[in-house]
């Protein structure tokens, strides 16, 4: 963004971490769908990180892929290798992942160049742009999109007829 930066200002940056809320519908929505599918994260960060993140989501994931265990950033296809050659180890296979995300650019784009179904969080769908993120340049295709995590709970509910 053109700020020059200390240091000291790049590791309180990455300590504030710990400091981040979750999406407020992100812990009631992980908990309904981990009685329904395996749940596995793939992760832009470090394990501190995502440990201090994963305190918040409250739920067990089946399998965690970060950053720092592959090597890589998404939105480099070396991170779905990874991930697909290890669920592939749990007995997972491409067709059974649907790959649910926010960033076009980050997990969508990748996604699409390696064949796997996915479902578009739009929590920015009354903004402009893509936030923290890159434009994707051409907009990737999903099989998906709700506005929130608890729009896709209501609409798993739905289809599997549901009552509250």
């Amino acid at each position: 963004m053109g700020h020059a930066v200390t240091w000291a200002e790049c590791v309180a940056y990455g300590q504030s971490v710990k400091d981040w809320p979750a999406f407020a519908d992100s812990t009631a929505a992980l908990a309904y769908l981990k009685q329904h599918y395996k749940l596995v994260i793939l992760s832009n960060v470090d394990n501190q990180s995502f440990s201090m993140s994963n305190e918040k989501l409250g739920v067990s994931f089946d399998a965690i892929y970060t950053a720092e265990d592959i090597g890589a950033y998404k939105p480099a296809d070396r991170n779905f290798d990874y991930m697909l050659e290890n669920l592939a180890a749990l007995g997972i296979e491409k067709h059974e992942i649907l790959h649910t995300a926010e960033s076009m650019f980050h997990d969508h784009g990748p996604a699409n160049r390696n064949g796997l179904a996915s479902c578009w969080i739009y929590r920015r769908h009354e903004q402009d742009g893509f936030g923290a993120t890159m434009n994707p340049g051409d907009m990737p295709t999903y099989d998906f999109r709700f506005n929130s995590m608890a729009d896709l709970v209501a609409a798993h509910r739905e289809a599997v007829g549901a009552v509250d």
